[in-house]
């Protein structure tokens, strides 16, 4: 089988992908990984790997990325027409061509690439989730900001969601499909159209962590997280972490605060206020005796040697750092970030989130604080999910199919 595995995203967004498709090739599968050019060193042996040329985080990172976000509601909107539907063209041209000859194609439900692919060619597509948003009454859309709506309300959220995503991005959407793969028009959401043609959905999240609603269909797999050991090791960093006790790590992926600097003041005296060590990634702070500030490190390898974990909530990381056994501070930003905060909160992992725009030295001190309280049930919850292989679950069920 000819099989193509779409990323789109970050690093978090990628990782899971590159773990699917070393699986598949280590069964004898043909597999292409299709992710921006800095993730190549993710393929792994037997992988083939296509660069995009257009990498979403660099464009969001980006001054004009920054500008588009901070524009407001109707800047944010005609951002979309001015800013992202050029790159956008560009980038569906070339997934287009990158998963042409597959025979198979592994898409995130981010662009509803696998409905269009299928629709040009008529391979069928597997949809990838890292968040379980298969409509449910048990909560609400991991992007709505509540804990719980009511049965009727969790459900109905989810096509509010969708329904206000397809007025904003439709239009582009078909232009993109005319225009770039010769399609005609969409007439709604094409998540409801997946749904109507019950295609197969993986959800790389653990049961562990968020419990398998009782009325999602048979068709939609919460498989476990789809975990890829990292590579190298921690040697640039022993001399600190030998130093001394566990440090805390601070890190919010691909997430820039709107005044880094301010936040990056806020959190070495938070760490300080708490009598711990520090760790820092993404931010701009000066390395000293007690605060080392890093750049690209595996997570996987390096959270088992944390005291605790400060991050953004992003649904990967999220999962690095309860597979990790240690207690997390989540500081969400936007997006899903919020639902993981909770969820980390509800297991008994870390305390209630820490919202970015709240985050402050006594703040961040006083859950830093909090944390022993919180150690013995992410052990427990760190062992259980290292037992568990998303995987190789998540593989047996597209061989299956």
């Amino acid at each position: 089988m000819r099989a193509a595995v779409l990323a789109l995203g970050s690093r978090g967004d990628t990782q899971p992908c590159a773990a699917l498709a070393r699986e598949l090739a280590g069964r004898g599968h043909e597999v292409t990984l299709v992710a921006a050019g800095r993730y190549a060193g993710l393929a792994g042996p037997g992988v083939s790997f296509v660069p995009l040329g257009v990498d979403p985080v660099a464009m969001l990172e980006s001054e004009e990325g920054q500008d588009w976000l901070g524009s407001g509601p109707m800047g944010f909107v005609r951002g979309l027409r001015t800013v992202v539907e050029p790159l956008a063209a560009k980038l569906v041209a070339e997934v287009d061509t990158a998963c042409a000859d597959a025979d198979l194609v592994l898409a995130p439900a981010l662009g509803a690439f696998g409905r269009h692919l299928h629709e040009r060619y008529g391979m069928p597509y597997r949809i990838l989730q890292f968040q379980p948003s298969e409509p449910t009454s048990e909560f609400p859309n991991p992007l709505v900001p509540f804990a719980s709506l009511g049965r009727l309300g969790n459900r109905a959220s989810y096509a509010l969601v969708e329904r206000a995503g397809w007025t904003v991005l439709g239009r582009m959407v078909n232009r993109l499909r005319a225009g770039v793969l010769g399609l005609g028009p969409m007439r709604g959401s094409p998540f409801a159209a997946d749904r109507r043609d019950r295609v197969p959905v993986l959800c790389g999240v653990s049961p562990l962590v968020v419990p398998r609603p009782r009325d999602w269909p048979d068709y939609v797999h919460l498989t476990g997280y789809w975990r890829l050991p990292g590579r190298g090791g921690l040697d640039e960093l022993e001399g600190f972490l030998s130093a001394g006790p566990p440090p805390v790590f601070v890190g919010f992926g691909s997430m820039v605060p709107g005044e880094p600097g301010r936040v990056a003041e806020e959190v070495v005296a938070g760490l300080r206020l708490a009598g711990v060590r520090g760790v820092v990634q993404g931010l701009p702070v000066e390395a000293s005796g007690d605060v080392l500030p890093v750049g690209e490190v595996a997570h996987d390898l390096l959270f088992p040697r944390m005291a605790t974990v400060v991050h953004h909530g992003g649904a990967g990381t999220t999962g690095t750092g309860l597979v990790a056994g240690v207690p997390a501070v989540v500081c969400p930003f936007f997006s899903d970030q919020p639902f993981w905060g909770r969820r980390v909160a509800a297991l008994g992992a870390g305390p209630p989130p820490l919202p970015i725009g709240q985050l402050s030295r006594g703040a961040l001190a006083a859950r830093l604080l909090a944390v022993p309280k919180y150690r013995e049930k992410s052990a427990q919850l760190g062992r259980l999910l290292r037992v568990e292989n998303g995987v190789k679950m998540a593989v047996d069920l597209i061989e299956r199919c």
